[in-house]
């Protein structure tokens, strides 16, 4: 699984930010448009709000997951997720414990 969700971490990051960078070389870091094209139409809202209410359950889950199963660094997938998105942070934060959970296993 370890590779498994190294693999999903990398594709993560690359695939979202594929669509991202050329909109930010396009309209630069301007959150006036950011915020207009996101919530657009009634399907671009619905997708931006679907998001933001994952990113909350998974900061959660982090939190209390992380602190029961002693993960270190619970910090870097939440800024994963709040800079990347839930693509990033949720196989990021499962890798990590999956590496935690082998550490004990060895143990």
């Amino acid at each position: 699984m370890k590779y498994f969700y190294g693999f999903l971490t990398i594709l993560g990051i690359i695939i979202p930010y594929m669509e991202f960078i050329p909109w930010i070389s396009e309209n630069g870091f301007n959150l006036k448009i950011l915020l207009y094209e996101a919530t657009e139409n009634r399907i671009s809202a619905f997708a931006w709000l679907d998001i933001i209410i994952s990113a909350v359950v998974l900061i959660g889950f982090i939190l209390y997951e992380g602190k029961r199963t002693g993960v270190k660094h619970k910090w870097i997938p939440i800024i994963g997720t709040l800079t990347v998105g839930v693509s990033f942070g949720l196989p990021l934060f499962l890798l990590l414990r999956e590496i935690k959970m082998e550490k004990m296993k060895d143990s």
